[in-house]
């Protein structure tokens, strides 16, 4: 994926245990973009409730 310089992408890989690996790609991770799905990937990782939101939004996936 080739990212502009205000766009950022979070990249979500689950693993078959269920382990979720986040990364950001951003073409300026200093840029607004790029600094807000930092925020939302540290958050993911770090934030169990917000963990729980999410898994109850995608149901018996």
């Amino acid at each position: 994926m080739e990212l502009k310089m205000h766009q950022a992408a979070l990249i979500l890989d689950i693993g078959e245990d269920g382990s979720i690996t986040v990364n950001v790609n951003a073409e300026n991770m200093d840029g607004l973009a790029g600094k807000i799905c930092i925020a939302m990937a540290k958050k993911l990782l770090n934030d169990e409730g917000f963990q729980a939101e999410l898994m109850e939004g995608v149901g018996d996936y």
